[in-house]
Formats: C-alpha cells, structure tokens, sequence
C-alpha cells in the first residue's frame, strides 16, 4: 500500500514486518524506515517508557565511516538531538497511565543533502506511530521557517538554511504546538515571532488534516489493553491530611530548593509506620503514589488559588542573582552565576583554528569545523547524588547545544575559535539558563567582542480547567509538578533562541503571547544585573592568548612549512605560538600567549618569505575572482583574496551584472579582519 501526501510517499507493510507498525518514507532523494515497537508487557512505574531512536547510516551518502573500525558507532551529536527533538514531540500525546514498553527507530537509509531531516523524520515517526494504533489518536506534522535578507522561508532546504539568519523549527497537532526550537543570528522582537508562529500552526493545521483523511483507514487494529488511569486513594488522602498536613508542607519547602528526592521518600516511610501505628495498613508503593498526587494537587492549588509559590515568589518574580568574574586566574575567562539554588561555573577558552571540533554530518561532503563549542556538564553532587562521572548524556548534550544557540549569534567575528564549558555546581531548575547567562559574561570576560549580553529564563506554566499561571524563572520542583518547561534566551532588544516542551496536550497562540510578554520582563531585569557585572570585569592579560594574521602569497606556504615541516615546527617552538595555515588563500593566523612572541614570529615569517603586508587604505589593483549574491570576490596583487560587498557597490550605483570574472579593478583596503580576512572598497 502507497500512500502520497503532502508531497511525501509512505509505503506500508513494504518492510520490517515484525515490527508493530512500520514505513517505508520517501522524499525527494531522502529515504528513511520507520518503525515503531512495543513490548506486550506493561511495566510497573509512573512514567512513560518511550524511546527514540534516529540514526543515519553513512552509506546514505555513499561515505564509509571515519575511525578505525569502519562502522557506524554511538550516536553522533546530531543523532543525540534529532532523537530529543522527536521524543519531546511525541510523548505529550500517550495516554495518561501508558506503561507498555515502545521504542521508536529511524534510520537514514539515502539522503540528497538538501532535504530537511529532522522534518522528514518526524511526520515518519509521528504516521507509524499513528499506524500503530496503541492510542495516541492525533495526528503530528513539523514546519521549519528560515528568513533569508528579510524573505521567510517555509521548510528550507539544507543550502537555504545554512544562509538563513533564523532557525525556527516547530511540531503540532491541528489544535496546538506541542515543541518549538528557534536560534537566530538577530534578535526578534516578540511580535513578529508571534506572527511566524501563527503562519506555522496554520501550516501544521493542514498537513494534520491531510494525513488524517489518508492514514485513518489504514490504521491497525487495536492491540494494546491500556490500563484505566489510576483513581487516587480518597481515604488516605483525607488522614495525610489531617494527621501530616504540616510535614507535607515542610517538604515542599525543602523540595523547593532541590532538585532532591529524598525528603519526599522519608515522609513516605513516616507516613506508613505512624498509620500502622493508628491501625491503618499499607503498602509503601500505595503511600509513596497517594502522597505524590497529593503533594502535586497541593502544589498547583496553592500556585492558583493564594497566587503565591512555594518560595514565596510572585508569578514574576525571578531568583536573586549573584556573579563573579574570572574567579579561575589561569583560565582564560571564567564566570559564576548564581540564581537561587541554581549555580553554573562557566569557562571560557580561546583557541587557534586548528582547535575548531570536526564533525561529520549527512549534510556535507567534508566534515565541518565547529568553531564556537559549548559543552555543558551536570555534576551528580549539584542535586545531591553521588552517582559516578560518566559520558555526556541526551540531556546534557541537549543542554549545551541550547547555550550554544543562543549565544552563537551575539559573536561578532565568526572566525575566532571559542570553547565554553558550563559545570553545573548546583541546581534546582533552569541550569541550562544559567548556562547561557554565565556564558555571555564568560566571552565578556575573555575580551571577546560581542554585540550584546544574552539572559536565559525558563518559564512554567499551570493549567487547572479554565484558570492557568505563568511562572517566570521556575524551580526543578515548579517545573515537575507545572505542565510545561519554556526556555528563552535574548537580549533586550528581543529573542535569539528558544526551546519549548509541554507535557499538555499542547499551547495556544494566545498562552504563547502571555509568555513571551512576562518573560520578557524576566530577561530585561537579569540583564540589568549582568550589565553591572559586565562593567566591573577585570580582564586576565598575562594569561589571555594574543594573535596577529597576515597574507603572503599562496606558493610561499612552502617556505613556511619547509622541508618534512622543519621550519613551521622550528618558528612554533623558538616562538612558543601556535600558527594555522591556508595553503588556497595564503592566510597565516599566529596566536600565542605573549604578544612580543607573536610579532616576532610574524616578523620571522615576513622575513623568510619575503612578503610585504597589506595595509589598511591602501589602493591596488584586483583581479575579480567570483561574483557571490553577496559581494564580489577579487584576487590580490601580493596572494589572498578579498571581498567588495554588495553594499558597496550599491553606494556607487552599480549591481553584480556589472562584473565579469578576471576584470580588473581599483580599489582600497577598506578593512583587515583578526581572522586575516580583508575587505576592499571602489577606490
């Protein structure tokens, strides 16, 4: 059976047959199977066991793996948060109470390097799961939205999407958005986010309606038995009540300032040996589940009916904050921000081009360099635990790749190498915010230029019949017992990155604007604070690197390098400098912790290779070398290339038609990146 949709083709009971439902997608060269499997046999547990699975295989592409066995391994950065992105989508729709092991697969079986993957592989996930039929009855579908020179874009290619200065990826149903992920470049005022939000529901409105006309007839027949949602005790809520009101109380005081379990579990054990004791008997399971929905019910009634938190805080209302700059001194930067019980060390590291992390990715032919890393840690000791350390997990991953999204944006050289590494030292909600806060401070702190501070924030929200709340920087316990977990990062002048997960049935446009509106106000009051931090920082110069670049023609590399690259390793260990080279260009980067060393290492190289530097408003002749949408590439006299943008040439009344490669031209040196880059203007 073949089914065409919405430009998609699925065929079903094609493959993977013992799978309890599976499909073959297909769309344009992008082809992926999707199956969904669930063991027969319920699990004892109050959570859903879901799990989800994309995984690229790397003859899509017709690539052999890297390492050195030659296969596929763990799952690659990418993989980790296509899977995240997929399961956060999906799991807002399974019955309340569902405990049947499902585990959800995705492999990347051929793939053109334009279709848009994780797009592609949730309306797989979302219709197999669909077919499945073990009640999840809505249908899902994902829209992403790129603006490229003020044009927006709905559902991008990859080439579109690597020009795009917005990445706004949404999943929903026909009635409300169930998972929202954007990074911008500039900010975004709440408005005009709002505005693509709406566009995209409608979008997402008529993908679910069409596949629900093509999918329900073939749905499987029902083969799971769900078990009734389990009523709570009455009784024994009423004597919790009576007899340990008080107790409940204190331990959500306590469990409002950690992220900590365990003053919950004593209570539980208390509870059972003085019932015991009044003659009432029961299993510890039965009290530990009564007093969760009591302590859950207790929560939510306080949040709306006294419009007070636990802590005392008004719906607004954000943690009080504390910062420290460059507390490490041999660190290149560093920052800690506290909030609340929250606290995230942030450091910051400058590095060479060869310290950029390489990546393979479906999407390119070459790895790619990433050059602003941000790897966030959550250490066991931050909630209390004493688990080991252990690999990265989904979450932190997740994490760090929000931070990154968010600050990426506010760097204003792109070429620079950056690493920051978030340690969480303790938490109780919105750690990833933190992150991003300590993180803007942090490149601050390092002398790195940045356009403005960003401020994370993480809203809840409470729903009960016709009444809601929205809470403003909300703690582990606020975000557990609330219905959804909304992270906003930006600046004051609007939203650069965010991420939203809801455990209802999905949000409104009309929630979503009371959102943004308050936590708006949420960020502008954290970047007051973070501004006077960021005027009383004390840079580290005896430890910061220094760098200098320059270009020398291409063919004298060589001299550069020498013999076996006896020279190149004679000037970086005379020097104590780190030198980066690009053989097409001629660009020489030299960083190096002391700036004496580094001029003389430039001076060195000038001297052996006898080139003279170019210098800022000097006129030469150029050769154009190739027309781009943005500017024109011309060939300089002495090696390297330089770049005449487009607004240039508009000042003077000419377009791209006006050039043709290898004419020639007069013009200036207008600017000389610290990358090496140079641009030029008409002389």
């Amino acid at each position: 059976m073949t089914i065409h949709t919405n430009g998609e083709t699925y065929q079903l009971n094609y493959v993977a047959k013992q799978a309890t439902s599976a499909l073959w997608y297909s769309y344009q060269g992008c082809v992926l199977l999707a199956s969904v499997m669930v063991d027969k046999s319920p699990i004892e547990g109050d959570f859903l066991p879901l799990s989800v699975h994309f995984s690229q295989r790397a003859y899509a592409i017709g690539r052999i793996p890297g390492g050195f066995h030659k296969r596929e391994g763990k799952l690659s950065e990418f993989e980790t948060l296509t899977s995240r992105l997929i399961d956060r989508s999906l799991r807002p729709l399974f019955p309340k109470d569902y405990a049947y092991p499902t585990q959800i697969t995705l492999l990347v079986l051929s793939h053109d390097q334009q279709s848009d993957l994780q797009v592609c592989a949730l309306h797989a996930a979302a219709n197999a799961l669909y077919l499945a039929n073990i009640g999840v009855d809505q249908n899902v579908s994902a829209v992403r939205i790129a603006k490229i020179a003020h044009t927006v874009i709905t559902n991008p290619s990859v080439s579109q999407l690597q020009q795009s200065s917005l990445d706004l990826y949404i999943a929903g149903t026909k009635n409300a958005l169930l998972m929202v992920e954007m990074c911008a470049q500039e900010d975004m005022a709440e408005e005009e986010l709002l505005a693509l939000l709406k566009s995209a529901q409608d979008h997402i409105a008529r993908t679910c309606a069409q596949f629900e006309r093509d999918f329900t007839p073939h749905k499987h027949p029902p083969s799971l038995v769900l078990r009734p949602s389990l009523v709570s005790d009455t009784s024994l809520e009423a004597l919790i009540k009576e007899h340990f009101h008080a107790q409940v109380l204190d331990v959500m005081a306590q469990m409002a300032k950690s992220e900590r379990e365990a003053d919950f579990l004593n209570l539980a054990q208390y509870i059972l040996n003085a019932l015991q004791e009044r003659g009432h008997f029961y299993a510890l399971d039965h009290v530990q589940r009564t007093l969760k929905h009591y302590i859950h019910q207790s929560i939510r009634s306080q949040i709306l009916d006294n419009q007070a938190r636990l802590d005392g805080r008004g719906y607004g209302d954000v943690r009080p904050i504390s910062i420290e700059t460059n507390v490490l001194p041999h660190c290149h930067a560093s920052a800690l921000f506290t909030r609340g019980h929250t606290q995230a060390l942030v450091v910051c590291t400058l590095g060479g081009a060869n310290d950029a992390r390489s990546q393979e990715s479906l999407d390119s032919k070459t790895p790619l360099k990433e050059r602003f890393m941000f790897d966030y840690n959550f250490l066991p000791f931050s909630v209390g635990e004493s688990a080991p350390l252990s690999a990265p997990s989904r979450r932190e991953l997740g994490h760090g790749n929000l931070a990154k999204r968010a600050l990426q944006g506010s760097l204003t050289n792109k070429e620079q190498t950056i690493r920051l590494v978030s340690e969480i030292l303790e938490s109780n909600g919105s750690s990833s915010m933190a992150s991003v806060c300590g993180g803007s401070l942090a490149l601050c702190a390092a002398g790195v230029d940045v356009r403005a501070l960003i401020a994370g924030v993480a809203m809840g929200l409470i729903v009960q019949g016709n009444r809601h709340a929205v809470l403003s920087d909300i703690s582990a316990l606020e975000d557990m017992q609330g219905d959804m977990d909304f992270k906003i990062a930006g600046s004051a002048s609007g939203v650069v990155a965010l991420q939203m997960d809801t455990k209802t049935q999905g949000l409104s446009l009309a929630l979503f604007k009371d959102i943004l509106t308050q936590a708006k106000q949420a960020r502008i009051s954290i970047l007051a604070i973070m501004q006077k931090a960021r005027e009383a920082i004390v840079l580290n110069p005896q430890v910061l690197p220094t760098s200098e670049s320059l270009i020398v023609p291409p063919k004298k590399i060589a001299a550069i390098i020498g013999v076996g690259g006896r020279t190149i390793k004679e000037i970086v260990e005379r020097f104590g400098v780190a030198i980066d080279l690009d053989k097409s260009s001629g660009a020489v980067h030299i960083t190096g912790n002391q700036r004496k060393d580094v001029q003389e290492a430039k001076a060195y190289i000038l001297e052996i290779t006898q080139a003279q530097p170019y210098a800022l408003y000097e006129v030469l002749e150029v050769e154009v070398k190739k027309i781009a949408d943005f500017g024109v590439f011309v060939r300089l006299p002495r090696g390297g290339d330089a770049l005449l943008h487009k607004s240039c040439l508009q000042k003077h009344g000419l377009s791209m038609e006006s050039f043709q490669e290898n004419q020639r031209l007069q013009c200036q040196i207008s600017a000389i990146h610290d990358s090496g880059k140079i641009d030029v203007s008409l002389a």
